[in-house]
């Protein structure tokens, strides 16, 4: 058995690696875009960020992963593997095409495909994925309005200074509004690789109740982190200047606006999606110059992508549950 819960711990931390890979867009795309930080500083900040977030938020939405969801009594090895193998496979997709979806939403989507493959759709608690497909609307829209607020806000304050002299300001306050947004990101998408890892020793008899073991938190951060450090340079272009361009005061209300919507997030213990998060903020900074500035078209084809990630990612790791049940596992 011991061998097979590792192997399954490896292909989370995996799921890890490839989350903080696919999302490091979120973290870095506006810094790198205002050309404040090279994409090498900039990833390097974002990973450190992502590290550190393993100290003082909890495990509230780990818990909320791990048995808030689904019922913990149909997890298996199986069951887990095919959950994290969905998530990694949408994941991977997104990346080639460079649509930034949401790494959480496709892991929420897998492992309950794979669940209601194995037990049917009583096995999902209603109640778990209340605040998870409510917060699918509200993160983007907190964003926005945040990102929105924050800008038309410093534009006010500092209407009689110099552009370039706001620019300089904004340079190193960017430094500031990255790091959060960096430490948002890794708090609440490094503890949903945390909740799965949890369920996977509570089903295997390693733990006798559902909490979190330290060298699992700082394992899944070490993993967001260095996935982070690898970079998503496709979807990074996307994010930073495909939807608006932005300046350094833009970059900083974008980034600021987004780590409100994820830590508000994280503290009511919902796992939200920090793409989600940060697109709605630049969107909101972007229509603060005029409506014209975004591009809609590109922004279009981003919300399709969200709206596909939960069932693309159930489908897939439903059929995965389904062929290593032919093939005799359980």
């Amino acid at each position: 058995m011991l061998p097979i819960v590792v192997l399954l711990i490896l292909v989370a931390l995996i799921f890890d690696f490839i989350n903080g890979f696919h999302d490091a867009a979120n973290s870095i795309a506006t810094v790198v875009s205002t050309r404040v930080l090279s994409p090498g500083k900039a990833v390097l900040w974002a990973a450190f960020f992502n590290f550190i977030a393993a100290f003082g938020f909890g495990t509230a939405v780990a818990t909320t992963i791990g048995k808030g969801m689904i019922d913990v009594s149909v997890i298996t090895f199986a069951v887990v593997f095919a959950g994290l193998a969905g998530a990694i496979v949408w994941d991977l997709i997104t990346w080639y095409f460079g649509l930034p979806t949401s790494s959480s939403h496709a892991l929420m989507g897998g492992y309950a495909g794979a669940a209601v493959a194995r037990a049917g759709w009583k096995v999902v608690i209603v109640a778990g994925w209340t605040k998870t497909l409510i917060f699918i609307v509200l993160s983007p829209l907190i964003g926005m309005a945040a990102g929105l607020g924050l800008m038309t806000a410093i534009s006010w304050i500092l209407r009689g200074h110099t552009p370039g002299g706001v620019d300089r300001w904004f340079r190193r306050l960017q430094l500031l509004s990255a790091g959060a947004f960096s430490l948002s990101h890794g708090t609440n998408d490094a503890q949903k690789t945390m909740g799965i890892v949890a369920g996977l020793l509570l089903a295997a008899g390693y733990i006798q109740s559902f909490y979190v073991p330290l060298w699992v938190i700082l394992a899944a951060h070490a993993a967001i982190a260095l996935g982070t450090l690898a970079g998503g340079w496709r979807i990074i272009h996307t994010m930073g200047s495909k939807i608006t361009k932005l300046q350094p005061v833009g970059g900083f209300a974008a980034e600021t606006g987004a780590a409100i919507a994820v830590f508000t997030a994280t503290f009511l213990g919902v796992g939200v999606s920090t793409t989600h998060a940060i697109t709605g903020s630049i969107v909101g900074v972007g229509s603060t110059r005029r409506l014209s500035a975004v591009r809609w078209g590109v922004a279009g084809q981003i919300v399709w992508a969200w709206v596909l990630t939960i069932p693309a990612a159930f489908l897939i790791s439903a059929g995965t549950y389904l062929i290593l049940r032919l093939a005799g596992a359980k």
